[in-house]
């Protein structure tokens, strides 16, 4: 965070001071864990069910922290505010506005986004001091802590914008205005909240709404509900992807015998090839959209197609392709799941399984309200139609194999597993060199499978 006394943060806030002299600097990381190192930071006390921050005030404070903020005195040097996200929010809305010279990067789609963030952070590196940290800290608490990573030093600020509603986007711009905005798609990702993606694009699309009338708008060409919000931004528009429309494009898309692409990155100043060293034909739009933004961050086309061909994955779970030494190949997706981000894992699985059996562990995709039969039986028609030869469907997913069931032509074996252990015995009893395993389900609910297959890792080599 930028150099604060304490008072600075005790009126920004509306806070009160406690405990400290008012001229106590705070310089370091804003922390909610009290394990986190936060040499000279603020550690920010939370009420939880089971735990309360405030009773480890103390540890954070032995450990380096300056001062806590919190709703109640601990007494420890701090600021003592009515509610600790409202006060976040203002202390990041402030932090920005002190950093004149710093590019706000605001991204947001239904999936892909920790990913693309990944890559866009790891261009931008190359440009000067990025802020893009790993995972999706992309709610009203995730977001006003990344923000706060921001020092005078910061050039770039890349920042996940998540939505579970109307008005959430439109929250977190509040606290920090992108300048360069990108929505990726629009897929079923909580279509139980937003009830069709008609209403999940009028939330996404609160990202272009917020923009300045001097910034850019970096839009899916090949989504048209994406493309379609051009119409509601005043900023300049950017087109990526693979259709004729698009301003940043990837002709002549091809695939490795591993699943990673490679295409003909065109532009309006030039093209130049790329070749990806990441997994899955839908990367290609990943890396379109953090091409068309380092683009306008003012990098020239040969060293952006250069740059993606060295990007990987940071964060983890998240297409995480691992060679085991028995010559079985993991892809770890299983961080989270929806329809559309199902059915690009299962194409990376066939693609690179062309040489051995391809085995499908999916668990249960969430939030898809009166969706979540019809999107089970979507991707498991999708694995069949595929030629996945085993899949295996985790709990709640049994409506996976009843979409593969109606592929009258699949040949493959369907395992319905009770639980996680159970996953596990079906795929772990027979692997054999040149099988590829995909372990996708939303958030913990394939977890322990993709653990338990990581385990018979012993080279530990993880793609980029």
């Amino acid at each position: 965070m930028i150099r604060m006394t304490l008072d600075e943060i005790a009126t920004i806030t509306g806070g009160r001071l406690v405990n400290a002299d008012p001229a106590l600097i705070v310089s370091g990381p804003v922390e909610y864990d009290s394990r986190a190192p936060m040499p000279q930071g603020l550690f920010v006390a939370f009420e939880g069910e089971n735990v309360d921050g405030h009773d480890y005030a103390a540890t954070a404070i032995a450990a380096g922290a300056a001062a806590v903020l919190g709703t109640r005195d601990t007494g420890q040097p701090g600021v003592v505010v009515e509610e600790q996200l409202a006060a976040l929010a203002r202390l990041a809305h402030k932090v920005v506005g002190r950093l004149p010279e710093l590019t706000v990067v605001g991204l947001t789609g239904s999936s892909g986004k920790t990913t693309t963030k990944d890559y866009i952070g790891q261009l931008l590196a190359r440009l000067g001091e990025t802020v893009a940290p790993a995972g999706s800290p992309n709610n009203e608490l995730g977001f006003p802590c990344t923000v706060l990573k921001a020092t005078p030093e910061t050039r770039f600020l890349v920042l996940e914008m998540g939505a579970r509603g109307i008005g959430h986007i439109a929250y977190l711009a509040g606290i920090a205005a992108p300048r360069i905005g990108a929505v990726l798609n629009i897929g079923a990702a909580h279509i139980g909240e937003f009830g069709s993606k008609e209403g999940t694009a009028q939330a996404k699309g609160e990202l272009v709404e917020s923009l300045p009338a001097d910034g850019v708008a970096v839009l899916n060409a090949d989504d048209p509900l994406v493309a379609a919000m051009a119409s509601r931004t005043a900023a300049r528009v950017v087109l990526a992807g693979e259709s004729e429309a698009s301003t940043v494009r990837a002709e002549h898309v091809t695939l490795d015998s591993r699943g990673r692409a490679a295409y003909e990155l065109v532009t309006r100043s030039g093209s130049a090839p790329v070749r990806l060293a990441v997994t899955g034909r839908h990367q290609v739009s990943n890396t379109l959209v953090a091409a068309a933004i380092a683009l306008e961050a003012g990098m020239p086309v040969a060293a952006v197609a250069e740059a993606l061909g060295e990007v990987g994955i940071r964060s983890s779970r998240r297409m995480d392709v691992v060679e085991r030494a028995d010559g079985v190949t993991l892809i770890d997706d299983s961080y989270n799941a929806n329809p559309s981000s199902t059915a690009a894992a299962l194409r990376a699985l066939t693609a690179m399984g062309s040489g051995g059996r391809t085995i499908a562990v999916l668990g249960y995709m969430a939030e898809l309200g009166d969706q979540e039969v019809a999107g089970h039986e979507e991707v498991g028609r999708l694995a069949a139609e595929l030629g996945v030869h085993r899949l295996v469907a985790v709990a709640e997913a049994a409506a996976v194999l009843d979409g593969a069931a109606g592929v009258p032509e699949w040949k493959g074996e369907s395992i319905a597993a009770a639980d996680q252990a159970e996953a596990i015995l079906a795929v772990t009893g027979d692997l054999r060199p040149g099988d590829v395993v995909l372990v996708k389900g939303s958030r913990y609910r394939t977890w322990k499978v993709a653990d338990a297959l990581r385990a018979g890792t012993v080279t530990g080599e993880v793609s980029p």
